[in-house]
């Protein structure tokens, strides 16, 4: 055989297996709801909804629609979100992310105040621009920017899918506002999306509120402003039936379509992953299917309008991108992507350069019951097994004070190993809060300044437990994670498993020195 052929079979073999691979689903685990995606080239960015955590709106890069990447966020300053005393119910709502003519788009809603507005930039891994606010309309939430003709046109959910042309520059309404469809009755549909292909225009839905009837519909018309006609096919992606009521994925919606540059078309969407009787404790995360597009016909997605855990699926050539890393040892300058704050935060209270190779957290008088800008920082929960561990040093912590780790769904229920400081000595406890409930397991007196505080998670308990020599641990309590699930206390984002200082109201601030966090799952 010679050179040639080698070559040939060599390159014939790499792409069989990079086309035929499959995937595993979901391509962002934990809280990543309500994505959206678009195509430059042949790069995929995608964004998702943050609500209260920020900075707000993650921006993703991939090649494959399958490993992605953290490049940056559309939400980085003050003066482009207020987020001051938000919680779960509350802040950045469903984004959606365009491109056209050089220039990126994420419109979004704010709540509670329902206004809209969107930002702009040619580098999507860089700076954003501050918003510009659609001030024709307040209300709902759910938007999307839709190009066709050289026109922009708005458009939102208000009890049915309305739409108007705007000036892109200013958001400024410049046509009348039309109705184009509610869905097939269910319940909330909302977010729109549209699409142009082979002289329809496509109108894509979600129906029945993001809890287990979630389900994606479509209609179409060969007129922007309708009528439109349902697909015959009506939910065209959808668990709530009897094939998949077993399904550990379910509350399928919030879908986004995306044509590849070989041709082929993909779903991604919201789901989430339940264990137990139906409950979710790492909120809406993000799902990827293929889409069969014939022209002129219906889309189909996946062959059935469900979807699985291992994708048996023809895949684009898949590109791996680096991931965030088990350990962070605070090393850098600033703080990596997967971190999140809670509101805007007080950039003060923390600091990468007072004690090189750590991270300062200066405690605050907000405390993790409250609601509000805290010292806080967290990363998502991203399956159900798992392990969290950080090296913490508490010798700078003062009288009343508390610091330690969190498996936080929201203020008013958290899981913490807490370190504090009392009669001038040190402790540590399991500290658990269940809505109005507050209960303290095993207060211990340390013997050292350098604690290591772990929680670990498994499919029924969450684990709290410390050590003095990062060797033997040792058991502070355990509590069942069906207390932090969304279906037990509502909200929209997932358990982010963080780290948090706080004071005594009125005492002066002391503060701890993080030297490291490690997350690892189960393999």
């Amino acid at each position: 055989m010679n050179k040639k052929s080698i070559i040939i079979i060599v390159s014939l073999l790499y792409s069989f297996i990079c086309w035929g691979q499959g995937f595993k689903n979901p391509v962002l685990p934990g809280f990543h709801a309500d994505p959206s995606v678009c195509r430059v080239g042949d790069d995929f960015y995608l964004v998702n909804s943050t609500f209260q955590y920020f900075p707000g709106v993650p921006v993703f890069h991939s090649k494959d629609l399958i490993h992605w990447e953290q490049i940056g966020a559309c939400l980085t300053r003050p003066s482009q979100v207020n987020l001051e005393n938000m919680d779960g119910n509350n802040g950045i709502y469903a984004p959606t992310i365009r491109y056209h003519d050089g220039v990126f788009y994420m419109v979004t809603t704010i709540f509670p105040s329902r206004k809209h507005f969107y930002v702009y930039t040619d580098n999507p891994a860089g700076e954003w621009s501050d918003p510009i606010m659609i001030d024709f309309v307040t209300g709902s939430c759910d938007p999307t920017l839709f190009f066709d003709e050289g026109k922009c046109y708005f458009l939102w959910k208000d009890g049915t899918i309305k739409i108007c042309e705007i000036d892109v520059n200013t958001g400024k309404q410049l046509s009348e506002i039309k109705r184009l469809w509610s869905g097939m009755g269910g319940r909330y549909p909302e977010g729109p999306h549209l699409y142009k292909k082979d002289g329809y225009y496509y109108l894509l839905l979600v129906e029945g509120g993001t809890e287990h009837g979630h389900h994606v519909t479509l209609a179409r018309s060969r007129y922007l402003e309708g009528p439109y006609t349902p697909c015959p096919s009506n939910p065209i992606l959808s668990h709530f039936n009897n094939e998949m009521q077993n399904s550990p994925i379910q509350g399928l919606g919030h879908a986004d379509f995306v044509q590849a540059p070989d041709g082929s078309w993909w779903v991604i969407f919201l789901g989430y992953r339940t264990h137990g009787y139906l409950q979710h404790v790492m909120g809406r995360e993000t799902f990827l299917a293929p889409v069969q597009w014939e022209k002129g016909s219906w889309p189909v997605v996946n062959k059935n309008g469900t979807v699985q855990i291992n994708m048996d699926c023809k895949t684009l050539p898949q590109v791996k991108l680096p991931k965030d890393p088990e350990t962070d040892d605070f090393s850098q300058t600033k703080l990596a992507w997967c971190w999140s704050y809670l509101c805007n935060p007080v950039f003060e209270n923390y600091s990468l350069t007072e004690r090189k190779g750590y991270l300062r957290m200066k405690a605050s008088e907000k405390t993790i019951d409250q609601v509000g800008t805290l010292t806080f920082i967290g990363r998502r929960q991203t399956e159900p097994r798992f392990q969290a561990t950080t090296a913490i040093d508490v010798s700078s912590l003062k009288e009343g004070e508390e610091a330690g780790i969190t498996a936080y769904a929201a203020h008013t229920n958290h899981y913490d190993v807490v370190v504090e400081c009392r009669g001038g000595k040190k402790y540590v406890k399991a500290y658990i809060r269940i809505g109005q409930v507050r209960h303290v397991e095993k207060k211990i007196s340390l013997n050292t300044d350098l604690i290591y505080l772990r929680i670990e998670g498994d499919y029924n308990y969450y684990h709290l437990s410390y050590s003095e020599d990062n060797h033997r641990f040792l058991p502070l309590g355990k509590m069942e994670y069906r207390y932090l699930s969304t279906e037990t206390i509502g909200g929209f984002t997932g358990v982010h498993l963080g780290l948090f200082a706080q004071q005594a109201k009125g005492k002066p601030g002391g503060s701890v020195d993080v030297d490291w966090f490690r997350y690892s799952v189960a393999k």
